[in-house]
C-alpha cells in the first residue's frame, strides 16, 4: 500500500493537480485521495482504472491494486491465493459455502460480515480480485463439486441467494469448468471431513489445500495428493451430473428462494 500511495503521489505531482482537481477528474473528494496516498485507506480496482485512464500512467495502479487488494488477505491464506494464480487445473469440493472464487459480491460480503467490521470492504475488494483469475484468456480449468447443503444454506437472505444460485447457474457451459452438486442422498461420502482444494501446476508438484478457523493447511506430500485426488474422483462420481446439478440448483432457487429461473437455466437441465 505505500508504494501504490507513493506512485499516486508521484503522479499526480508530475501532472500538476492538487488533490481536490484529481479527485473531481475520478470522482471522489481529494481527501480520499490524499487517505490513499498516505495508506490509510485500500484503493479499489475501479478508481485505479480511473486514476490510469486520468493520469495516462499505462495501467501502472491497475497492476498494483491487485497486489495491494491481495495484501488485504488473511496472511496464511495469501500464499494459496497466489496458487491460484498459477494453478492450471483446480478441483474443490465445498460442504458449507460456495466456493471463493465463484461467489457473488453479495453473498461474499454476507459470509465475511459475520466477523468482518471496519475492513469489510478491503476483504471483499480482495476476494472479488481473486476471481480475476477466471477473466484471463486463459484461465485455470475449474472443477467445484458443492454439498447440497450450499444451496440450502440461507446466507445473506433470499435475494442474495437468488443472486448467488442464479450466477452459479450461468457458469454452466463455460468450457473450463465444470459444477456438481452431492446430493443429500448419497449418505457417507470421502468429503465427510471437510471442504478441500487440490491444484495442479504446469511446471510444478500438484498442492492438497484445507483450512480451518483461522489457520491453512497446505502439502505436496504425494501420498496425500494420491489420497485425496482418489476420494475426490469417487466424490465426482457419486455427485449429480452437471445437468442433473443444475436442474437441482434451479429447483432450489425457485422452491426455496421464491424466483423461477430463467429459461436458459432450465434449457440446461
Amino acid at each position: 500500500m505505500d508504494y501504490y500511495g507513493y506512485e499516486l503521489r508521484r503522479a499526480r505531482e508530475a501532472a500538476g493537480l492538487t488533490l481536490a482537481q484529481l479527485g473531481s477528474i475520478v470522482f471522489c473528494t481529494g481527501s480520499l485521495i490524499g487517505q490513499i496516498e498516505t495508506a490509510a485507506r485500500v484503493p479499489q480496482r475501479d478508481f485505479s482504472e480511473r486514476l490510469d485512464a486520468a493520469l495516462g500512467t499505462d495501467g501502472l495502479f491497475s497492476r498494483l491494486v491487485g497486489m495491494v487488494l491481495r495484501s488485504q488477505l488473511p496472511g496464511w491464506f495469501q500464499p494459496v491465493a497466489e496458487m491460484e494464480t498459477q494453478a492450471t487445473y483446480i478441483s474443490t469440493y465445498q460442504c458449507q459455502l460456495v466456493y471463493g472464487l465463484l461467489q457473488t459480491e453479495s453473498y461474499a460480503r454476507a459470509v465475511l460480515g459475520i466477523e468482518q467490521g471496519e475492513r469489510l470492504d478491503e476483504m471483499v475488494a480482495a476476494r472479488l480480485e481473486r476471481q480475476r483469475i477466471l477473466e484471463r484468456e486463459q484461465p485455470p480449468v475449474l472443477w467445484a463439486v458443492l454439498d447440497e447443503a450450499v444451496l440450502h444454506r440461507e446466507v445473506g437472505g433470499r435475494e442474495v441467494m437468488r443472486e448467488q444460485l442464479g450466477h452459479l447457474l450461468g457458469l454452466f457451459g463455460k468450457p473450463w469448468m465444470e459444477l456438481q452438486v452431492l446430493p443429500f442422498s448419497v449418505g457417507q461420502h470421502t468429503g465427510l471431513m471437510g471442504s478441500f482444494t487440490l491444484l495442479r501446476f504446469a511446471d510444478h508438484p500438484d498442492v492438497y489445500y484445507s483450512e480451518s478457523y483461522d489457520s491453512g493447511h497446505m502439502t505436496a506430500n504425494p501420498q496425500v495428493i494420491k489420497e485425496r485426488s482418489v476420494g475426490y474422483a469417487r466424490l465426482q462420481a457419486e455427485a449429480l451430473s452437471p445437468r442433473e446439478s443444475a436442474a437441482l440448483i434451479a429447483r432450489v432457487m425457485e422452491e426455496r428462494y421464491g424466483e423461477q429461473a430463467g429459461p436458459d437455466a432450465c434449457a440446461v437441465a
